[in-house]
């Protein structure tokens, strides 16, 4: 299907990742070399683990390489003929230096419709806000964050019930497919990006645990129900209960209360608890959950 010869270099690590890495091999695209952060440890465990893009470049073969220094790959990138850049996903800023050892320069997929929500959160970022569209954007990488021209743009209505994992999965096999289609016109040079309108940027932070935290009396119901599905994988959505802080994983809006535990919130409404992870690690619905505990 590819018309493309030129070896492609593939930034990337994790599975929003993968899923445009999977495309292009399934494709036939000449990806031979990957790059990606170091593994990591994970888990209560803190086992060491591989990311998911070095995961699926290991099965087909492709070399990996796994800088501290992104400057230090500029050999193995300048070894290769004429490189084409592919970053989806990366979590580091490319330095230009880096940049500049591909033309047209690195292309990247990025998961909102630039210049709304440049940074490291933008799917999160579109539904704790309750937007009704999303999309994706296909651009040209820059150094600075997410800021190059645009080659194309794909819009995704959002029904007001997504949650994270899901939305990158849609989010990911829309950008990917994308990819596949534009990537052999961007290289020829018959598609040409146009740059983003700063006046109309807007931004979206790196996630911490904070992020999380809902606060009944700034918060709407709306607005909290929103952050437990943005924040369902992470960094979860956290309530203070009594003495207890739980995460939420489950819950929706009322005019009244189901439980003790549903918190009365800043517009007068309510958000009701449907599923919580309890201090023990177990999941548990809220009535099993006042069985088992006093608030």
């Amino acid at each position: 299907m590819t018309s493309i010869s030129r070896p492609i270099v593939f930034f990337g690590t994790e599975d929003f990742s993968a899923i445009s890495l999977a495309q292009l091999l399934k494709h036939g695209f000449p990806v031979r070399l990957v790059i990606t952060k170091p593994d990591s440890r994970r888990g209560r465990g803190k086992q060491l683990c591989q990311p998911a893009v070095k995961q699926l470049a290991l099965m087909h073969d492709i070399p990996v390489l796994q800088p501290t220094k992104l400057r230090d790959i500029i050999p193995d990138i300048q070894a290769l003929d004429q490189p084409v850049g592919v970053l989806v996903s990366f979590g580091k800023i490319i330095p230009q230096v880096v940049i500049d050892c591909f033309f047209p320069g690195i292309i990247n997929l990025h998961p909102s419709l630039l210049p709304r929500y440049r940074g490291p959160s933008p799917i999160e970022s579109a539904i704790a806000n309750r937007d009704t569209t999303t999309g994706i954007s296909i651009m040209q990488l820059s150094a600075a964050m997410d800021a190059g021209p645009v080659y194309a743009q794909l819009t995704h209505p959002l029904r007001g019930d997504e949650q994270q994992l899901e939305l990158y999965n849609t989010l990911g096999q829309l950008g990917s497919e994308a990819l596949v289609q534009l990537l052999p016109r961007i290289v020829s040079g018959s598609l040409q990006p146009t740059p983003q309108d700063e006046s109309t940027a807007s931004y979206c932070q790196l996630l911490t645990k904070a992020s999380g935290i809902i606060n009944p009396a700034q918060h709407t119901a709306a607005a909290a129900e929103a952050m437990v599905r943005a924040y369902h994988h992470y960094p979860r959505t956290r309530l203070q209960l009594g003495e207890r802080q739980c995460i939420i994983t489950q819950a929706h809006t009322a005019l009244v209360p189901a439980t003790t535990l549903d918190p009365r919130c800043s517009d007068g409404t309510y958000l009701v608890i449907d599923q919580l992870i309890a201090p023990s690690g177990k999941e548990l619905s809220a009535a099993a959950f006042l069985r088992g505990y006093r608030v």
